[in-house]
C-alpha cells in the first residue's frame, strides 16, 4: 500500500527547497556567482529535491508493483509508462537522474554557471512533476 505520508513528507521537501530555489532565481547571474553561498545553498536544495523526487518515484513504483527501476532513469520510465505522470514528461524529465548522480558522484565538475542555469530554467519541472503525484494520491483515495 502507498504511504500517502512518506509521499506527502517528500512533496514537502520539494516545495520547501524549490522556495528556496525560487529566492535565488531573484539574483542576476553575477550576483548569484559573486557569493559562493549562493552556488552551496542552490546545489543542496537542486539535490535534496532530486532525491525527494525520486524516493516517490521509487516507493510509488514498489508499492503498486509496477517493476525495479534499475536506474534513476528508469524510475521516470516507469512512472511514465504507468500514467502517473504523462509520457511526455517522463521524456522531458529523464536527464533529471543523470543531473541527480552528477551532483552526488561527480560534484567536483559542477560549476556554479551550471547550478545558477538549471536554478533558472527547470524548476518547474519540480512543480509539474508534484502536481502529477498530487493527482495520482487523490486518485488512490478514491
Amino acid at each position: 500500500m502507498v504511504s500517502f505520508e512518506f509521499i506527502e513528507d517528500r512533496l514537502a521537501r520539494i516545495r520547501a527547497s524549490s522556495a528556496r530555489l525560487k529566492k535565488l532565481q531573484n539574483l542576476t547571474r553575477d550576483q548569484f556567482l559573486a557569493n559562493p553561498d549562493n552556488y552551496a545553498i542552490a546545489e543542496h536544495h537542486l539535490r535534496r529535491s532530486l532525491e525527494s523526487m525520486f524516493d516517490i518515484g521509487r516507493h510509488i513504483i514498489a508499492k503498486k508493483g509496477l517493476g525495479k527501476p534499475e536506474k534513476y532513469s528508469h524510475i521516470t520510465e516507469l512512472l511514465g509508462q504507468n500514467n502517473i505522470i504523462s509520457s511526455e514528461f517522463s521524456k522531458q524529465i529523464k536527464g533529471m537522474a543523470g543531473y541527480r548522480n552528477r551532483l552526488v558522484h561527480e560534484y567536483a565538475h559542477i560549476t556554479a554557471e551550471d547550478i545558477y542555469e538549471i536554478i533558472n530554467t527547470r524548476l518547474e519541472d519540480f512543480e509539474q512533476f508534484s502536481k502529477y503525484i498530487v493527482e495520482f494520491l487523490d486518485n488512490e483515495q478514491t
